[in-house]
């Protein structure tokens, strides 16, 4: 019997039938690997092009609070490019992190207060240090994000109605969770103070940001029984 009146008879030679099911897959892997690096690509040049969208958000706003005639206007765009801009710097910190599950903490929550103080007007820097104490905790990237609006957040109401340090503490829980716990010195909080009713800005993306995370919100005085703190908990 000739080799084609076997393959006629039996099915073609199955080497010959593996190496062509392999070249196939491997054109299908190729093809694959081109479009992910083409998604790469695109999604690399979109986050560049958000970062600089928001850089130049910070400098208009920044221009406006400089030109405006009433005062509150000026310190309300002020406070908006603030916000801005800590949106840029937490994507810009992330974005090194690009690709991983996990944000090593520690060195998130240093870099980004350093970022902080340096953002800080002279006087304010003056009046303020921001002191940190942190665990070696690495966060889940999608918790990391909320958290670290919550630090600027909390922060900012330090810098605002604070006086002199600011202590910053992030330490894991016996068991399981973290608490993050941010105080300054200065006036205690206003008796029957409450963030479900605040009506400030800040204190509702707090909340907002708490609520995300499924973590919980306290607050009271600090261990001298002066100034202001603020704790979240959460798994």
């Amino acid at each position: 019997m000739s080799r084609s009146e076997y393959e006629q008879g039996y099915g073609a030679d199955p080497v010959r039938e593996l190496r062509e099911v392999l070249a196939r897959e491997a054109v299908l892997i190729s093809q694959k690997i081109s479009l992910a690096e083409e998604q790469e690509v695109l999604r690399s040049e979109s986050d560049h092009r958000l970062l600089n969208g928001l850089q130049m958000v910070v400098s208009l706003l920044t221009l406006q609070s400089r030109a405006a005639v009433s005062p509150e206007v000026a310190l309300q765009l002020s406070i908006a490019a603030n916000r801005v801009a800590t949106i840029e710097r937490i994507h810009r910190r992330l974005h090194l992190n690009d690709g991983t599950k996990t944000v090593a903490f520690k060195i998130f929550l240093e870099e980004f207060c350093a970022d902080f103080s340096g953002v800080m007007a002279s006087d304010e820097a003056r009046q303020h240090t921001i002191k940190i104490q942190c665990d070696e905790i690495s966060i889940p990237t999608p918790i990391a994000i909320p958290l670290g609006f919550i630090v600027n957040e909390l922060i900012t109401n330090a810098v605002k109605y604070g006086k002199g340090r600011i202590n910053v503490r992030m330490e894991a829980r016996p068991g399981n969770g973290c608490t993050l716990t941010v105080s300054n010195d200065g006036p205690s909080l206003p008796e029957g103070f409450d963030p479900a009713v605040s009506k400030g800005l800040g204190m509702k993306i707090i909340q907002s940001f708490v609520r995300q995370i499924d973590g919980k919100l306290t607050f009271g005085r600090d261990d001298t029984n002066q100034g202001a703190r603020f704790t979240v908990l959460f798994s």
